[in-house]
This record gives C-alpha cells, sequence and structure tokens, in this order.
C-alpha cells in the first residue's frame, strides 16, 4: 500500500539558508558585470548556478503543494493555484519592467527587449544579449513562469487518466531528452567555438532556453515525490542526512570544473544535470530533520531569503547606476569600498520593493482567497440542504 504524502512543517528553515545562499551567489555572479575589486571573479565565477538552486527549490516547493493538494482532493485547483502564482510574482515582476521602460538610466546594457517579450516571458527565446542584454536576467523568469503553467496541468492529466505511477517514466524521459536537445544545440554553435561571438550563441541556444533547462526543475520534483510518496525511503536517506551536504558538495566540486569550459561538448550536455545533481542533494538534505541545515534557524538568511526574489528583480540595474553615481566623488568602481556601498543600496531597493510592492499584494492574494474558500463552504451547505 502507497504510503500517504507527508505533511510539511509550517517552515522549512533549511530551504531559507539555500535560498539566502543562491541570491547572494548570483548578485556576486553579476557584480562581475561591472568595475569589480579582483577577487569577486575568483569566489563569484560559478555564481551562475545560483539560479540552478532557485530553480531545485521551485520545482521542490511548488511541486510539493500541488502534490499535498492532489492526494487530499483528487484534483487540483487551478484558480486558486493561478491566484497564489499571480499575485505572488507579477506585481514586483511588473513594477521593476516599467522602471526599466520609463527610466532609462536605470538600463545596465544599451538595449531593451520589446515590452511583448516580458510581458509573455518569452524573453529567454532567441534572446541575443549583444543586442538585447538589459534586464537579462529575467530569462530564469520565464523560466519558471512556464514551468508553473505547464505543471498543474501536467499533472492533473496524469490524475485524469490514473497515471500516476507513469510520472517518473514521464519524469526520466523529459530528462534523458534534455541531452539529446543540449547535443542537437551544440551542432548549431560548434562552428563558433573558436570566435568572440561564441559565447553570445551559447546562451542564445544552450544557455537561455526553457528546454534545456529543465534538469533543476526536474530534480526538485524528484525530490517532493520522494519527500511525499516514498516516506520510508526519504527516510532512510534522511539518516544521513548530514553526510549528504560534503556529498552535493563534491558533485557541486565536480560539475565546477565540468563546467569551466563552455565551449566543451562535454560541458554543453552534461554540466547543467551535475549542477542540478549536486543542489538537488543539498536540498534533500535541507528539508529532513536530521540534517543541520533543518535544525537550525537563522533571522539573516531568513530575512534574505524572504527578499530574494526583490533582490533578484532589482539589483542589475541598480549595481551600474550606483557606480556612475559614486563616481564623481572619486569611488573607485573597482574598490571594494564602492562595492559595499552597491550592495546596500541594493538591500535598500529590495527591502523598499518587498514592503511597497510585495507585502500588500500577497495580503491582498490572501484576502482573495479567503473569501474564495469562504464562498465554496457556503456551497457546499446549501446543496447539502
Amino acid at each position: 500500500m502507497q504510503s500517504p504524502p507527508v505533511q510539511f512543517p509550517k517552515k522549512l528553515y533549511g530551504l531559507d539558508h539555500l535560498r539566502a545562499f543562491a541570491i547572494c551567489y548570483v548578485l556576486i555572479y553579476h557584480y562581475r558585470l561591472f568595475g569589480h575589486p579582483n577577487w569577486v571573479p575568483v569566489i563569484g565565477g560559478f555564481g551562475w548556478t545560483g539560479v540552478d538552486l532557485f530553480f531545485v527549490l521551485s520545482g521542490f516547493l511548488i511541486s510539493s503543494h500541488l502534490f499535498a493538494e492532489l492526494s487530499k482532493t483528487g484534483t487540483i485547483s487551478l484558480k486558486a493555484y493561478f491566484i497564489k502564482r499571480s499575485f505572488r510574482i507579477l506585481p514586483a515582476y511588473l513594477f521593476i519592467v516599467a522602471v526599466y521602460f520609463l527610466v532609462p538610466a536605470y538600463h545596465e546594457r544599451e538595449t531593451l527587449s520589446p515590452l511583448w517579450r516580458f510581458l509573455t516571458f518569452t524573453k529567454n527565446f532567441g534572446m541575443d544579449t549583444r543586442v538585447e542584454g538589459t534586464f537579462s536576467h529575467s530569462w530564469s523568469l520565464c523560466v519558471e513562469e512556464q514551468f508553473y503553467l505547464v505543471l498543474p496541468l501536467a499533472l492533473l492529466a496524469l490524475a485524469c487518466y490514473k497515471a500516476g505511477k507513469k510520472g517518473l517514466l514521464l519524469l526520466m524521459a523529459i530528462f534523458l531528452a534534455g541531452f539529446v536537445i543540449r547535443w542537437y544545440g551544440w551542432q548549431l554553435i560548434a562552428p563558433y567555438a573558436n570566435t568572440d561571438a561564441f559565447s553570445a550563441v551559447f546562451r542564445t541556444y544552450i544557455y537561455y532556453p526553457t528546454y534545456n533547462r529543465l534538469d533543476p526543475l526536474l530534480v526538485g520534483i524528484a525530490v517532493s515525490a520522494l519527500y511525499h510518496y516514498r516516506p520510508p525511503w526519504f527516510a532512510k536517506i534522511g539518516k544521513a542526512s548530514n553526510w549528504l551536504l560534503p556529498l552535493g558538495l563534491l558533485v557541486l566540486i565536480g560539475a565546477y570544473y565540468l563546467n569551466m569550459d563552455e565551449t566543451n561538448i562535454k560541458a554543453t550536455i552534461f554540466g547543467f544535470p551535475a549542477v542540478a545533481f549536486g543542489y538537488g542533494i543539498l536540498v534533500m538534505a535541507a528539508v529532513h530533520p536530521v540534517s543541520v541545515l533543518y535544525k537550525y534557524r537563522w533571522a539573516v538568511t531568513e530575512k534574505i531569503a524572504a527578499l530574494s526574489y526583490s533582490l533578484y528583480l532589482s539589483h542589475k540595474g541598480l549595481m551600474p547606476l550606483t557606480q556612475r553615481l559614486l563616481k564623481p566623488y572619486g569611488f573607485d568602481p573597482n574598490s571594494n569600498i564602492t562595492m559595499l556601498i552597491c550592495f546596500i543600496v541594493v538591500i535598500a531597493a529590495a527591502v523598499l520593493l518587498h514592503v511597497v510592492v510585495e507585502k500588500p499584494f500577497l495580503r491582498m492574494r490572501d484576502r482573495v482567497l479567503e473569501r474564495k474558500t469562504e464562498a465554496l463552504i457556503e456551497t457546499q451547505k446549501f446543496a447539502s440542504l
């Protein structure tokens, strides 16, 4: 008999630690694009993988909530689901999009993509950063939005046809298809391997498209499925959860060396899955009660995690803008003090965005969902008369 899904504790502090690490790593990575101290590329060169950690976390959390609802009710309320995601993602995102289009000084690069590309979350397809590099980090938001759209529909289809056990086969098929698709992508970009255009072409055909970046999302879903539907297996693995931390780090070290040369076909085909597995192991450890990441709550990582979305949205425009404003006063863009000031400005702006935009809409979301629940209860009462 299949074990019932595991009930989440109210708060998984281990995931806050990982989310805080992910956003800090991404901030350091992107700071390399502007004036920076010499140590930043050394520490932050692998920081692009912070986005992959966000993907693993999203795959785990979103699928966990959907698994729980599906197991409890036999279906998924798409209306409630899309209300939750829309109120969580769109307000702050649309605010930053408006800033980019209304305040040219906020642009970190020369050219901005057409508005429809941002509104339809399709910027990550065919994006050439040489001609449309402003707000280019929105590519990851496009991947996540597309994932948010497809996942509940796929789970409902599996439930409708009572094909839940085939979900694992589907997961594996999509994962394996990624290797083939990246191999084909490599054939397209190989002629540029020894040219100055390679980096941009690599990002256009390999790095940004959703079909090449599903690995961490799928790993997150797999961890969630194990957590919910195979508690005995998860418990056995979890007993060694503190050993999973160094194991995950070892896998990430291997992934680091594998991804050092993006002109290598091995990096193109196997680099993203290696990163996904490394972070997936860390997430698996972080959600188990035995793990040190699970046990200890730290206010600093909790606050950073809460600000992570606002930090991600706002940082890339503010960093060069702050440097330009400081330069007339004698601040060297490559100095540590300039970097510190830039990060203070980024954090202050994120707090403001979180308080003024994110929180009010989250409260509004809760009220909308509460009214929806009350209306459903009243309908059920009336039907029972």
